[in-house]
């Protein structure tokens, strides 16, 4: 396995030969490590403090029937440390192997976009000493210090103890991308796993960087210079709007003007950009940044690469994009194509996009993105007819879409589905199916809200909070009516049950009569005929029939028995 990559073993059942089981002097495995080089090994801060003062790293993967065990020590640690929030940082450590492995068993890291990636991790939990396999999707960052949540594919995958530290591959490309961090359970009882990607690892230990690649996320002229930390180069409302962008205020696409010249504007451009780096948002900035108001500071993570597309073809940007998108490993094609056929998505900043050799095709580069679901922050350096048309194509026309795919949704909500729920109602009783008249209120609001709302979809309504009800309310009255279908469909099980029954019953009694059963059969045939029907009532109704047929009956067959013996 080449010391660049590791993708054979990543994309395979085998175990890796970068995987490193770590134990401590109590012969305890501690957690798990990740072989960088010869003699390093990458793994976490908690892991080391485990294993206290004697470490051990064993190679599980390696060539022949023995498993190599090496010891270690330290070389660089940073603890986890809670903020006043209780949001977790750092919690890394690199180790120094005393003596050194095939240069071949190492792995790099990568610096990939991590947005809903498809991943596999390698650690040794209990009842697993020899290492297993765990699957996960990348879901979200979590915190200021660019963490990313793992959503485990089965419950069993999910990271336990001894899972801290293993190295985190991308499934398309078998890159290692991260590194396990823990798993924890909240005060309801849900589990979630946690990695450190590769630009988080590298701000905290920035000598990991030798081990790390892929080209780093920002652009050299987009990067945060000394001259910036001026507070008078603080633009404070176009920074809140970038801070807030950057959180995913739930505008796909954003677009803004900072002309060459505006100096402050500039300044705050690449402030944010720097600050919304995983692997840029070092202490200095961030220490920078909390003199500033709190609202015009994004967190680590906020964009997945920011590109200045001065003097780029739009063929040059797009490679750039494919890159970290990790689609080297894709078929054959141009960049564009393959963008366009994966189903990968990103956050991307785009500076100087009316500057680009092309500024056409690179509006067209971006409407693939935009469409395939990636969120844009574009700035122009004039409002010229290329921003016009930026603004037209993947804003305007867009928004008008996505608010007509709304209006349709609302009105299925709103008409058929509606109808469909009280046609049932009529029908049955819905017997703990909670009210839905105060959903179908605000869904018909929402309708009457977005059809008069004005010609131009940026000054509408908060079309994701609508979206956000749409598919709540389609989804309530959807579970509603399928609990009804099963109470039609029981009714329908009685009225059959209750007919064989009495059936069978007249046939036993020959035309003679019993008031007290007679009863009990117009009581449940009542129950089973009334609109709606009360299907809990009809249901007792039925049992108490068909129980005191059982026992009318069986008595007869036995008086009728005894006489003929």
């Amino acid at each position: 396995m080449a010391a660049g990559g590791g993708v054979r073993a990543a994309l395979s059942t085998e175990t890796p030969s970068w995987a490193v089981r770590i134990r401590g002097a109590d012969g305890e495995i501690a957690g798990a490590g990740i072989l960088l080089s010869p003699d390093r090994v990458l793994t976490c801060a908690h892991v080391v403090d485990r294993a206290a003062e004697r470490i051990t790293a064993e190679f599980v993967g390696a060539a022949g029937h023995t498993v190599p065990a090496v010891p270690a020590r330290v070389d660089a640690c940073v603890p986890q440390t809670l903020d006043a929030d209780r949001d977790p940082s750092g919690d890394v450590a690199l180790l120094r192997l005393e003596q050194p492995r095939p240069a071949g068993d190492a792995v790099r890291l990568h610096r990939l976009s991590a947005p809903g990636r498809e991943v596999r991790m390698y650690g040794f939990p209990y009842d697993h000493n020899g290492g297993i396999w765990f699957r996960a999707t990348v879901v979200g960052g979590r915190g200021r210090d660019g963490q990313v949540q793992l959503a485990p594919t089965s419950p069993g995958e999910l990271a336990s103890p001894g899972c801290s530290g293993a190295g985190v591959a991308d499934s398309r490309t078998g890159e290692v991308i991260g590194m396990v961090l823990s798993a924890t359970r909240d005060r309801h009882g849900n589990l979630f796993s946690f990695m450190s990607p590769a630009e988080t690892i590298i701000r905290h230990l920035p000598q990991v960087h030798r081990w790390t690649a892929g080209r780093t996320a920002v652009d050299d002229r987009l990067k945060s210079t000394e001259g910036d930390a001026s507070a008078e180069l603080l633009d404070e409302p176009f920074a809140q709007r970038l801070a807030a962008w950057l959180r995913d205020d739930g505008q796909q696409v954003k677009i803004s003007v900072v002309r060459r010249g505006d100096g402050p504007r500039a300044a705050t451009l690449r402030r944010a950009i720097t600050l919304a780096d995983r692997e840029l948002r070092t202490g200095v900035s961030v220490d920078r940044a909390s003199l500033d108001p709190p609202e015009t500071v994004p967190s680590a993570g906020g964009h997945d690469l920011a590109v200045d597309a001065a003097g780029l073809t739009a063929a040059e940007i797009a490679e750039r994009i494919a890159e970290r998108m990790g689609l080297w490993q894709h078929p054959a094609g141009s960049a564009l194509d393959r963008i366009r056929a994966a189903d990968v998505t990103l956050t991307l900043v785009v500076v100087g996009v009316d500057e680009a050799v092309d500024p056409p095709a690179l509006l067209e580069l971006l409407d693939v993105l935009r469409a395939g679901g990636s969120r844009l922050l574009l700035v122009f350096r004039t409002a010229g007819a290329c921003h016009r048309q930026a603004c037209r194509t993947l804003v305007t026309e867009p928004l008008r879409a996505r608010r007509a795919r709304l209006v349709e949704r609302l009105r299925e909500v709103t008409g058929p589905l509606a109808r469909a729920l009280y046609e049932r109602r009529a029908v049955v009783v819905p017997d703990g199916i909670r009210p839905l008249d105060g959903d179908l209120v605000a869904a018909h609001a929402a309708l009457a809200d977005l059809t008069r709302a004005p010609g131009d979809p940026g000054t509408g309504p908060d079309l994701a909070r609508y979206e956000r009800l749409a598919e709540r309310v389609a989804a309530r009255l959807t579970r509603a009516i399928g609990r009804l279908d099963r109470l039609h469909d029981r009714r329908e099980e009685l009225r059959g049950r209750l007919r064989s029954y009495h059936v069978l019953h007249q046939h036993a009694i020959q035309g003679e009569e019993d008031p007290a059963v007679d009863a009990l059969y117009l009581r449940a045939h009542e129950l089973l005929q009334a609109g709606p029907c009360d299907v809990r009532a009809a249901e007792a109704a039925v049992d108490a029939y068909t129980q005191r047929v059982d026992r009318h009956d069986g008595k007869r067959q036995n008086q009728g028995g005894g006489s003929s013996s």
